[in-house]
């Protein structure tokens, strides 16, 4: 049974960093790109950031470009979100995902697992 536990919210100020984790088990998907979602209250699930299978391509949304930083590790299975200079609009469930494909779509039709969050809050 494939699982993806994501790690590392928490509540922060506004300015902090945060780092999460995303552990995948039950099978590898070092041949398949991952990204991190969010959605926050009211809103519609957003795309955070994306890499490929790799980790030689990353692809940003706008709103995190310059701040976000994500990364891979396959050999344990994990992919990471490095968050530095966190704002309140960033305060949202985040959720990691599995692609269909080698590289990271926007869309979250492309994903086909997902993990359940982890609450991330910016105090302002």
């Amino acid at each position: 049974q494939v699982q993806l536990v994501e790690s590392g919210g928490g509540l922060v100020q506004t300015g902090a960093s945060l780092r999460l984790s995303c552990v995948v088990s039950g099978r590898t998907f070092s041949n398949l790109a991952m990204a991190w979602f969010r959605r926050a209250p009211g809103k519609e699930r957003e795309f955070v950031a994306g890499i490929s299978w790799n980790g030689r391509s990353t692809l940003y949304g706008d709103s995190v470009k310059d701040r976000f930083t994500i990364s891979r590790d396959n050999a344990k299975n994990t992919m990471y979100l490095q968050m530095s200079s966190l704002k309140p609009e960033d305060t949202a469930v985040y959720y990691c995902a599995v692609a269909r494909f080698s590289q990271p779509p926007t869309s979250a039709g492309g994903y086909n697992y997902w993990g359940q969050g982890t609450q991330v809050t910016v105090s302002s």
